[in-house]
C-alpha cells in the first residue's frame, strides 16, 4: 500500500470514500447497540475500527505537508454521517411505539378495527383531555411499519395526535421480535 504514503490523487479518493464507509458503518454500529443488538454491533465494530485505523493513519501521516487530506477527511466525515443516518432510516432496525390520541370514541373503535385487520396490535385506554374525554391508542410495531400505520391513522382521523417513540424491548403481547 505504497500509494497511501505518496501524494497523488488516489490518496484523496481513498480517504474520502474510506471515511464515508467508516462513518456509515459506525453509525449503524451505534444504532444496533442502542437498540439492544449488542452482538451484531460488536461484530461491525471490528470492521469499523480497522477502516478507521487505515484512514486516520493515512491522514495523520501526511497532513502537515498536505492539508488537503484533512479537508477531504472532514468533508467525508460529514457525508458519512448523512449516509449513515439515511441508511439507518431505510433499514429501520428495531421497534417503536405509537400513541394516537383522538376525541371521538366511535372513530377510534373503527380505526382500531382497521389497524387490527392490518396486523397491528392496538390497546385503547380512556383519557381525559382539556376539552373532554379522549381515546388513547397504543401500538407497538417494527419501525419498518411506521409509515403504513400512520397512513391508516391519517386516512381515518385527520386531527389525531400521533406520537412515535423508539422502544428498546418488547416482551410478550401480539408482536414477536
Amino acid at each position: 500500500m505504497d500509494f497511501l504514503s505518496e501524494s497523488n490523487v488516489l490518496i484523496y479518493f481513498f480517504i474520502f470514500f474510506g471515511k464515508i464507509l467508516e462513518v456509515t458503518i459506525s453509525t449503524l454500529r451505534l444504532v444496533l447497540i442502542n437498540r439492544g443488538e449488542k452482538i451484531k454491533g460488536s461484530i461491525i465494530a471490528v470492521f469499523d475500527i480497522i477502516i478507521w485505523l487505515f484512514i486516520t493513519g493515512t491522514v495523520l501521516e501526511g497532513f502537515q505537508d498536505d492539508i488537503l487530506r484533512v479537508i477531504v477527511f472532514a468533508l467525508a466525515f460529514a457525508v458519512g454521517n448523512y449516509m449513515g443516518s439515511w441508511l439507518e432510516e431505510k433499514l429501520a432496525f428495531g421497534m417503536c411505539s405509537i400513541q394516537v390520541i383522538v376525541s371521538d370514541g366511535e372513530k377510534s373503535a373503527g380505526l382500531a378495527g382497521i389497524l387490527r385487520e392490518n396486523n397491528f396490535a392496538v390497546t385503547i385506554l380512556e383519557g381525559k383531555g382539556k376539552d373532554g374525554p379522549r381515546q388513547i391508542m397504543y401500538l407497538h410495531l417494527t419501525r419498518k411499519r411506521i409509515p403504513q400505520a400512520i397512513e391508516i391513522i391519517k386516512s381515518r382521523i385527520e386531527n389525531a395526535v400521533i406520537v412515535v417513540n423508539d422502544v428498546k424491548a418488547v416482551r410478550g403481547g401480539f408482536i414477536k421480535k
